[in-house]
């Protein structure tokens, strides 16, 4: 990913302002075709980055089965041979 002054770097020149020393300048239009390109790049590593995360949870997520069973065992709410009958 491009340092955002690397956008500018062929973009700037010196101005000496009356009485002043010198300052680094950028055009109007210069500094607009800078953040174009800026965002192009931030849509593009957006892009990338999402791939990835997909990928990556693609692979993280664990395999569906054929089967409808699950790998827990399925216990019976009441043991065996107990009456869930109460008596009246």
């Amino acid at each position: 990913m491009k340092n955002p002054v690397e956008y500018l770097e062929n973009h700037v020149f010196e101005a000496r302002r009356p009485r002043k020393e010198l300052q680094q300048v950028v055009a109007y239009d210069d500094a607009v075709r800078a953040i174009e390109a800026a965002l192009a790049d931030a849509e593009k590593y957006k892009y990338l980055l999402m791939r990835a995360l997909r990928r990556h949870a693609d692979d993280t997520r664990p395999a569906q089965h054929a089967s409808a069973g699950t790998s827990t065992p399925v216990l019976p709410l009441y043991p065996d041979g107990a009456d869930h009958e109460q008596a009246a």
